[in-house]
């Protein structure tokens, strides 16, 4: 059943409530746990072992762990509620770097960074589906915008900080902040409601995504991380050597352009209806794309960077919201999980495939296949805005508590 919010029932409804400020304050703690250790483990790591693969596969774990515990997250909320399930994400993503000042095995690092990829799992999806849960159904798109934008910022003020800390201070300095910041925001978690999704899941991620409506909106975004993935990973190493900073640039760029347009985007779909945006979205993702194939011009990839990261937020927030309406309310849980699965095997495959191809026919040329990629999805993304009206919502109930 779908029911079609006025847009003056969305303006009225009441988007930053109290809860929902405490909630977002708890994400932006939580999201700061993670991007603090997020560089500055793999550097500890690679010091300690005395070799650059042991960073390589500190990441590895940690987003190995990542998708694994994602795929259990649902029955976990089940048992223990939205609430308690952040706690604990928060917990696992800010107290296990104390045991390295202990322990500081290699060993011990990788036992870190498991840990550590349990909790961002629990973090994300619980977080993601408790947003869900908490903004006015007329104005879910752009509450999940805010949500985005908030725990974006942290990852873009504090992947570098807590770099530039580890190589100044130490890695010990880096995990005490840490700890002390999960401390903080556990004691905001208490303020949380205690919002419950209800009995364990009995309709599993595979079910869901036999669902079309579901499964297309998830490749599509996949597709879409699929070239972050590429970009993070093979930017700097595309760029000519006199490029300078080039490289860090276009990815601050990006980033910046990636968290006002999470927000934007969600604002904009309340009022048009989310699918309409996924269309433009994707084209926004194959012009930047075809920007940064000019590897060697300053414009261009900055540009490319920059329009790439409105796309690809604006990706993030549409698909987000159309899989949220499309689906019951009680699989609140399993969408988020899909989501966060497409974004984190997205970003995997992307790194891994461009590799093979960039070693055959060169960044330059890879590039340009990825773009050619993002173009032929562009038809598909519009066809999905073809097939629901502005503002058709799936009623769902008020949240449980």
């Amino acid at each position: 059943m779908t029911i079609t919010v006025a847009p003056e029932a969305r303006e009225s409804a009441p988007l930053l409530t109290r809860p929902i400020y405490w909630f977002l304050l708890f994400g932006f703690i939580t999201q700061s746990t993670f991007a603090l250790l997020f560089s500055a483990l793999p550097l500890y790591a690679s010091d300690t072992a005395g070799a650059s693969l042991a960073a390589g596969l500190t990441t590895g774990v940690t987003m190995l762990a990542t998708v694994v515990v994602e795929l259990f997250t649902p029955r976990l909320t089940a048992d223990l509620g939205y609430r308690r399930a952040l706690e604990l994400g928060l917990a696992l993503l800010g107290f296990p770097a104390l045991i390295l000042l202990v322990f500081p095995g290699f060993a011990a690092i990788l036992v870190v960074a498991a840990a550590r990829g349990a909790g961002l799992a629990i973090s994300v999806v619980a977080g993601t589906a408790m947003a869900a849960q908490l903004f006015p159904a007329g104005r879910r798109a752009e509450g999940l915008g805010i949500y985005g934008l908030v725990v974006s910022i942290s990852s873009v003020a504090l992947l570098p900080l807590g770099l530039w800390l580890a190589e100044r201070f130490g890695f010990g300095l880096v995990a005490g902040i840490t700890a002390a910041i999960t401390v903080a925001g556990l004691a905001i978690g208490r303020t949380l409601p205690a919002i419950h999704p209800g009995a364990r899941p009995t309709h599993g991620i595979m079910a869901e995504l036999r669902d079309p409506s579901i499964l297309r909106p998830t490749i599509i975004f996949g597709l879409s991380t699929f070239a972050v993935g590429i970009l993070i990973t093979y930017l700097a190493l595309a760029v000519p050597d006199d490029a300078g900073h080039l490289a860090a640039v276009g990815l601050f760029a990006q980033a910046i352009c990636t968290s006002v347009a999470r927000w934007g985007a969600g604002r904009l779909g309340d009022r048009v209806g989310s699918q309409r945006l996924l269309g433009p979205a994707m084209l926004l993702c194959a012009v930047g794309m075809v920007g940064v194939v000019a590897t060697g011009t300053t414009v261009a990839v900055v540009v490319g960077m920059a329009l790439f990261g409105l796309g690809l937020g604006s990706a993030q927030n549409a698909s987000l919201a159309m899989m949220l309406d499309r689906a019951h309310h009680a699989r609140t849980a399993q969408v988020s999980v899909i989501y966060n699965l497409a974004y984190d095997a997205g970003m995997g495959i992307g790194a891994v495939g461009f590799g093979v191809v960039s070693d055959i026919v060169g960044y330059t040329w890879g590039f340009a296949l990825v773009a050619a990629i993002l173009f032929a999805a562009v038809p598909a993304a519009w066809r999905e805005g073809a097939g629901g009206s502005a503002g058709a919502l799936r009623q769902d109930p008020s949240p449980r508590s």
